[in-house]
């Protein structure tokens, strides 16, 4: 038994390692398929955006307070009359739409220049609009798009100078290119009321190493001087960040010696994060600097089924060591250890990071939490919240989840590589064709889904494996089905277990499987939802889903 002394030791040391606790924050900042962020701030709040490449609605927009506890407060593409045209979200390929957003602010006004990427499987070519949306409110409503004309290449950056004049930084293949896959940097003036190119174009750098994939620009001034920060060489293993320098914005850029100035292309294939690049930089109020990047956590096979995240680092600035007279301020990313790293001490004093991922949506509200995602804007008549009250209906449709199709599938993105993931649904088809349930989307041709559907011999639970094929992986008769299911989905120790449980009866593990079923190339992350479909046929068919609940655990 402990004495009153040795309690109150007990008592203070618990409290010390709680507030210990409650001073530092996790990394990643932004779990799930979040890359690509770039962010401004306005006042004392900041503001980020990420690229969406496919999914519905587009753009994603957080904001915080502390960097560190993010809201995600709307989209800058949220209308199909936003998508049916210069950016085509309709039936866009997998891994296209929009790509790497720049937001930036400036006089009441945010602005968000971004690329949105299309092929053409007729032509067979790509193409890439670069285009630039407006809102008084980071939470939207966003303008339509303007297309900047005649701005070849991705990943456009805006600058506002002092003047207020605004610029426009790009890529794109040089004329003359020392080795295959190099690009350079160019700037041109865009005028402020067409969002068109205007002026000389400037030509800035074409990298620091190899120059492959120069992409990615931002400019930021400090100490009197501008400076260009890229990524490069790709976006796994080899990404970096490089910045150069320069006395005036036009340039010309004088390279970082110390180029990369991050990468994790140096650590062990095996670190917890890898691929970590394409940064945007922001300045608090007492002088501080801070990146915002993204990575790929390692958890599955050097992979991540949670696609590219972002991380954020500090970031410090110290002069060049060259012996000549004028020596240049650089910024120096992580400058204690170099890398990211998993746990951090709190970036404001008095704040705590929540990290809550928990996700309950009983259906209960009259509009859709802004959390649901759509591969593709999503076709009329796809859910509802009115026709039955307290419950998301969602109807079959034809199509099932392939290439370029837009299917009715509906899901949230995944945070960690260890969840539960159930709903309660009611489905009551008129034929064999309907099958509804849930899936975990990774990419058209690679997901698995989790579904019932009528047999002539009753109703079956099948999950299903698509990969380039549809694979039954294991399905079972339902003895006792009244029109109502449960589904469990349970991923743990790099497995996924597969549960159901008809009305009045407990789960019943119907199969196990490996993790990496739905694992692609981490280029996006996974989606777990719920899917309907009719499977080629046309008829009337719907399931309502009463509530689902998603419980993600975060690994040590």
């Amino acid at each position: 038994m402990l004495n009153a002394s040795s309690f109150l030791i007990k008592f203070v040391l618990l409290l010390h390692v709680g507030m210990l606790y409650a001073q530092t924050f996790t990394n990643p900042v932004l779990p799930g398929g979040y890359p690509d962020p770039s962010i401004c701030k306005v006042g004392d709040v900041f503001y980020m955006a990420n690229s969406s490449f496919e999914y519905f609605p587009g753009i994603p927009i957080h904001s915080s307070k502390d960097l560190v506890n993010w809201t995600l407060i709307g989209h800058g593409l949220q209308r199909e009359t936003q998508c049916n045209g210069a950016v085509n979200l309709i039936d866009v390929q997998p891994n296209g739409g929009i790509y790497a957003p720049t937001l930036r602010y400036h006089e009441g006004t945010f602005y968000i220049i971004t690329t949105a990427i299309y092929f053409d499987e007729e032509t067979k070519k790509h193409s890439g609009n670069n285009i630039i949306i407006t809102a008084t409110n980071p939470a939207g409503p966003w303008s339509n798009p303007v297309v900047v004309q005649g701005a070849p290449g991705i990943d456009p950056d805006l600058y506002f100078d002092q003047e207020g004049r605004l610029w426009y930084t790009g890529q794109h293949k040089p004329n003359n290119p020392e080795f295959i896959d190099q690009k350079e940097i160019w700037m041109q003036e865009l005028d402020l009321e067409t969002f068109q190119l205007i002026g000389a174009r400037h030509f800035l750098w074409r990298g620091a190493c190899d120059g492959v994939w120069t992409e990615g620009p931002h400019i930021y001034k400090n100490d009197g001087r501008y400076y260009l920060m890229i990524a490069e060489g790709g976006t796994s293993f080899n990404h970096a960040v490089m910045v150069a320098a320069s006395d005036k914005l036009t340039g010309p850029y004088v390279s970082n010696p110390r180029n990369p100035i991050f990468t994790s292309r140096q650590l062990s294939y095996e670190n917890w994060v890898h691929s970590t690049g394409h940064g945007d930089l922001v300045k608090l109020d007492d002088g501080r600097w801070f990146m915002f990047l993204l990575g790929v956590r390692g958890d599955l096979n050097r992979k991540s089924n949670m696609g590219r995240e972002t991380f954020v680092v500090p970031v410090s600035w110290e002069r060049d060591m060259h012996p000549r007279k004028d020596k240049i301020l650089w910024p120096v990313v992580a400058p204690k250890t170099g890398r990211i790293e998993r746990v951090n001490p709190v970036i404001f004093d008095g704040t705590a990071h929540t990290k809550d991922l928990t996700f309950y949506d009983d259906f209960k509200q009259d509009v859709l939490s802004r959390a649901w995602n759509f591969v593709r804007v999503p076709m009329p008549n796809t859910y509802s919240l009115d026709v039955n009250p307290g419950y998301l209906r969602l109807f079959t449709h034809p199509n099932t989840i392939s290439r370029r199709k837009r299917a009715h599938f509906m899901g949230i993105k995944q945070t960690e590589s260890d969840f539960v993931f159930t709903t309660k649904m009611h489905f009551n088809p008129s034929g064999n064709e309907s099958a509804a349930g849930i899936a975990i989307v990774q990419k058209d041709d690679t997901y698995v889904s989790f579904s019932v559907h009528k047999k002539a011999e009753g109703m079956v639970v099948e999950v299903v494996h698509k990969n380039k094929k549809i694979a039954p992986i294991k399905t079972q008769l339902l003895k006792s089905y009244k029109g109502e299911i449960r589904f469990k989905l349970v991923s743990a120790n790099d497995t996924y277990t597969f549960s159901y449980a008809t009305k009045g009866k407990r789960y019943k593990v119907l199969t196990t499987t490996t993790a990496d079923l739905v694992l692609f190339n981490g280029f996006t992350g996974a989606h777990i939802g719920l899917y309907a479909t009719s499977n080629g046929q046309d008829n009337t068919d719907f399931s309502d889903y009463d509530w689902i609940n998603y419980l993600p655990k975060t690994r040590k």
